[in-house]
């Protein structure tokens, strides 16, 4: 399966399995989700920015991110532009799916019960980030 062409980044599907490992691309490609209290930055609370796993875009700010105790590594905002919004009725529910803007890759979900002014909880996997420190 090609990604989508609405997407700036254009690779194959084999492509992104090569580049991303198995573990990365289930979640990534193919919109898995990894164990709860198990991923590298749900407890994670450094200066920095989180970028999408597959395409290195970034997508959240170290001061959006808060402790949920969901098990995942949680967010209230996004950078502007960076995600994209999908209606997903999968699991006999009504979520919304997250996904990086520039490349399609899964990235969690988004829910209105965020604790924080903005009333959301971006719920993220690790395995969909990487972690760029501020050195300042």
């Amino acid at each position: 399966m090609e990604s989508p062409n609405k997407y700036p980044v254009k690779k194959s599907e084999a492509e992104w399995r090569e580049e991303l490992g198995d573990k990365r691309y289930h979640i990534l490609r193919e919109k898995g989700t990894e164990f709860p209290r198990t991923g590298e930055y749900n407890l994670t609370f450094e200066d920095g920015t989180y970028v999408c796993g597959a395409c290195h875009t970034p997508l959240f700010k170290s001061n959006n991110k808060f402790e949920s105790s969901c098990g995942w590594p949680s967010f209230d905002d996004s950078i502007e532009g960076a995600v994209e919004y999908i209606k997903d009725t999968t699991l006999e529910m009504m979520r919304t799916e997250i996904l990086c803007s520039n490349c399609g890759s899964h990235l969690g979900h988004i829910f209105n019960d965020g604790p924080t002014e903005t009333g959301q909880r971006y719920c993220v996997n690790s395995l969909s980030l990487g972690f760029e420190k501020n050195n300042e």
